[in-house]
């Protein structure tokens, strides 16, 4: 398939706000794909790289070279040339990286130039996300919608569902199970602004510790210990004390769901940015294990010795998760039906430090990739993951800094953003520095005020409330709103939605 071809259909995504016609777009360009490239070309629909990286950074792709006057770049020499550029290292590897980029950038058109920067960089906003992408795959290869979502909750990513469904069929989705190396979608929380409205009456209920720290995925393969984080990417050689943890535990084969946290020396959990730091630093690993330490609670167990254990009930994976994993590395948890209770172990958490609780329904299956009702997280504070979608320059002490950010809640509908508000509260000095780049950096169009931004950071906002505005498309607007923590962990298909944040007002 010619990379026009997806080019096309990029453009034809954001050109409408019908679900429907997306689907179609999707859906018809899975089926002209060759069946080699269909994985390629769901995923390149889905603004991720099969490669994960590709070590191409904003100046390397801040001058293109002249464009090709006619199309003839296809997919396959794409995702080719990506290959190349993810696995070349070692002496002279530089020389070697900008050959390979601009031989590829030489070969295409100006609008397929626009369309790789964009993909290489992560920012081609184009609205083929899981929803559409998703039911666009079961629309070609005409097989059920749940048997896709299924298959692309256990192998982490559309491509390789896609690819699968268009060769196999249902049977092909069907053999799609969890791997042990190969990181599945984790489950996701909902939301209550309290402990007593996430608890069921009369029934009791699991409250567990909810750390703000990194959440990371177990695989253990004989000696072979992997780590993974909520988006999927592998740090394992960042965390060797996690490594030797999981590798000692008393199995075979193992998949576990927990957080980690960098912890002051009395013990408490430090600020999420420095354990964001530490799991993201490619430094050496022992000099920050001795500055940085890492307290990791593990709190389910997903599979051990070839057995999958999804579908069990929360209550006898976290019995076998008892009978693996020691105390010190198991999540602190309680099983009340007492509202009075569950408050009082929420305050204790809070008073600890740690961000609050997550009310667990017992019977629960692990609903991977989902946030279903057998979750329901429990803070001192309202806050939503939203996206930035634009940025304002600021005056007095912060001129010449972008400072008054637009916030952006996902609508699952259309894959589009609706604005809330707009905020410059909660800002560091060092965190005006470090926005004022990176706006820039995904920058789409500027006036003499704003510059607007490809939608994809997400930010941690708190408020006090909710309240009806004719102001803004969403008729909603946040109640002083401030900055917590920009949310680098979560991509922009992670943010929340519109629906959560009228759940959050009752509406």
């Amino acid at each position: 398939m010619l990379l026009a071809r997806l080019v096309q259909t990029s453009a034809d995504l954001v050109a409408t706000s019908a679900r429907n016609a997306k689907v179609a777009f999707v859906a018809e360009t899975l089926s002209a794909a060759e069946p080699g490239e269909v994985g390629v070309v769901a995923s390149y629909l889905s603004n991720v790289l099969p490669q994960r990286r590709l070590g191409v950074g904003w100046r390397s792709l801040s001058t293109l070279p002249d464009s090709a006057q006619e199309a003839t770049l296809t997919v396959a020499e794409v995702d080719a040339a990506f290959e190349q550029l993810a696995t070349t290292g070692g002496e002279g590897s530089g020389a070697t990286r900008r050959a390979i980029l601009t031989e590829l950038l030489s070969r295409a058109t100006s609008s397929e130039q626009e369309y790789l920067r964009g993909l290489m960089l992560g920012g081609v906003r184009q609205g083929a996300q899981d929803g559409v992408m998703l039911a666009a795959i079961a629309k070609a290869a005409e097989v059920p919608l749940a048997a896709v979502q299924r298959a692309v909750m256990l192998a982490g990513f559309a491509g390789p569902v896609a690819e699968a469904a268009m060769s196999g069929g249902q049977s092909a989705l069907e053999a799609v199970t969890l791997e042990v190396g190969r990181p599945l979608r984790p489950m996701l929380a909902g939301s209550a602004p309290d402990v007593a409205a996430a608890m069921t009456a009369g029934t009791p209920m699991l409250l567990e510790r909810k750390i703000d720290g990194v959440r990371l995925q177990a695989h253990k393969d004989g000696d072979e210990v992997q780590l993974f984080t909520r988006s999927l990417d592998e740090i394992t050689d960042r965390l060797p004390e996690v490594v030797e943890l999981v590798r000692a535990l008393p199995a075979e084969r193992l998949v576990l769901d927990g957080e980690t946290v960098a912890v002051r020396p009395d013990g408490r959990p430090e600020p999420f940015q420095v354990t964001g730091s530490r799991t993201a630093s490619s430094a050496d690993p022992a000099t920050l294990r001795a500055s940085t330490p890492l307290a990791t609670s593990f709190f389910d167990l997903l599979h051990i010795d070839d057995e999958d254990l999804l579908d069990q009930p929360l209550t006898q994976r976290i019995e076998r998760l008892d009978a693996l994993v020691p105390p010190t590395a198991r999540i602190e948890r309680i099983h009340t039906g007492s509202p009075t209770t569950a408050t009082e172990f929420f305050a204790a958490q809070v008073s600890a430090g740690h961000e609050g609780v997550i009310v667990k329904d017992p019977t629960s299956a692990y609903a991977a990739g989902r946030r279903g009702a057998g979750w329901v997280k429990v803070k001192p504070r309202h806050t939503l993951d939203l996206v930035v979608l634009a940025v304002e320059w600021g005056s007095g002490r912060r001129r010449g800094k972008l400072s008054n950010i637009h916030l952006g809640a996902r609508d699952p509908r259309t894959g589009d953003f609706v604005m809330l508000g707009k905020t410059f509260k909660g800002m560091t000095d060092a965190m005006l520095d470090w926005q004022t780049e990176r706006f820039q950096e995904l920058q789409t169009s500027r006036d003499s005020y704003t510059v607007y931004v490809r939608p994809e950071q997400v930010v941690e906002i708190a408020f006090d409330g909710i309240q009806r505005s004719s102001r803004y498309p969403g008729g909603m607007a946040l109640r002083f709103a401030r900055v917590l923590r920009y949310r680098d962990d979560k991509s922009a298909e992670q943010a929340d939605t519109i629906d959560t944040v009228k759940a959050v007002r009752g509406w």
